[in-house]
């Protein structure tokens, strides 16, 4: 228990800290926390040996598909110009596949999934380039195989080292451009072959206002709410349209997968939903865009076992702001990884995982009135752990409809 608590406490504490910086005034400006922060994106190949090897004796296939192009995302903090703190996951865009296993027709998927958290340390070679090593731990999973219950190629969930190192060049105080390699390296205990990549990707750093552009967009008319109080319901007599649109899972006619891929739906599905809800202003720009903290209590009876089950969680709110008019403001918003604990796991018999996972939510919504007092939103959630450990079906909670206050 303590082993699978690990890479959840590490991500509640990043957060946590993220979030419980001092308050800034006006908040125009970067907390102390977010104005030594950046975020990287990276794309490029991955490479893991997997073949008929790490089978069971008995099973094999002559063919394999494999699809290389994979991603890995990092939100970074710094110590100090050359020395800083990152975490983040690494994982193929789509999974290796054994095709037609023994020949009768079986192809079964394998997926990997790794969760890391290192230290990267930059060596300048001249004032825009650097050379960079990085080390720290990662949570790897993977998710084997059965054929006709018999397990081909078992899961395996555990701490792994992650080595890499690569060249950035800075483009200006915000962008750097990245050449990087990745490792992890072969564990025969866990049947698992090395991982590795090659990727190029960005940093997009964080910038500090000074204060009298700041005090600017602070003393402008657009209205950013400082508190906002929700109630929401949700049922699925409505259905899961929307979940299923937007995690590309909608069938509509001959689509199988119709829609666009931008969120999770999840096995478990919520029958009804009641969500309290608290957010708090911690950053805004000077017309579009805002970020928020929250905290929210959400009940939710599953539609199978109808089985009563209760999220408690804190959660990061990017929130933008599409139309302003003189009786609105219209906005979408986008939650995701917030840190969350359920008071059941494996709901419904279902494989959804551990009672620590994960809480995202997507919507839209309005203020309303000459002041902005009200709010009107509708959103969807999803609960799951992101791959962290080998049970991760997901839950889907359809359509809430949300009455706010703010203050």
């Amino acid at each position: 228990m303590l082993k699978k608590s690990i890479p959840f406490f590490l991500f509640f504490s990043i957060s946590f800290s993220f979030f419980s910086q001092e308050e800034v005034k006006p908040r125009t400006k970067l907390t102390k926390f977010l104005s030594k922060s950046y975020y990287s994106v990276n794309f490029g190949g991955i490479f893991y040996p997997f073949s008929n090897d790490n089978l069971i004796d008995g099973y094999q296939t002559g063919t394999f598909s494999r699809n290389i192009f994979s991603g890995r995302l990092l939100l970074g903090h710094k110590f100090t110009d050359n020395l800083s703190l990152q975490f983040g996951t690494l994982r193929p865009a789509s999974w290796f596949k054994y095709d037609n296993v023994n020949n009768i027709g079986y192809e079964r998927s394998v997926w990997i999934n790794a969760w890391s958290l290192s230290l990267k340390k930059d060596f300048n070679i001249n004032q825009n380039t650097s050379f960079y090593t990085e080390a720290g731990i990662a949570n790897l999973t993977r998710f084997g195989f059965s054929i006709n219950d018999k397990v081909i190629y078992e899961d395996a969930h555990y701490a792994s080292l992650l080595y890499g190192f690569g060249m950035q060049h800075k483009l200006n105080d915000t962008w750097r451009l990245s050449l990087n390699g990745t490792f992890l390296p072969k564990s025969s205990k866990h049947n698992q072959p090395s991982i590795s990549q090659v990727s190029l990707g960005f940093e997009y750093h964080l910038q500090q206002l000074d204060d009298k552009t700041a005090n600017e967009y602070a003393s402008n008319h657009y209205f950013f709410p400082d508190n906002i109080l929700q109630l929401s319901y949700g049922t699925s007599a409505i259905g899961f349209g929307l979940n299923r649109f937007l995690g590309m899972s909608l069938k509509v006619g001959n689509f199988e997968s119709f829609g666009i891929p931008v969120f999770w739906v999840g096995e478990v599905k919520a029958k009804h939903s009641l969500s309290l809800t608290y957010q708090r202003l911690v950053y805004r720009t000077k017309k579009i865009f805002s970020l928020d903290w929250g905290a929210s209590v959400t009940y939710f009876q599953s539609e199978l076992g109808e089985e009563n089950v209760f999220a408690f969680s804190i959660f990061p709110v990017l929130r933008f702001y599409i139309l302003r008019k003189k009786g609105f403001d219209f906005y979408t918003h986008y939650s995701i990884i917030g840190p969350a604990y359920l008071t059941k796991s494996d709901i419904d018999d279902i494989k959804s995982g551990p009672k620590t996972t994960f809480q995202d939510i997507m919507g839209f919504g309005v203020f309303i009135g000459n002041e902005r007092k009200y709010n009107l939103e509708l959103r969807i959630m999803h609960y799951s752990n992101g791959n962290i450990f080998t049970r991760n079906a997901g839950i889907a909670v359809p359509i809430q409809f949300t009455l706010g206050k703010t203050f």
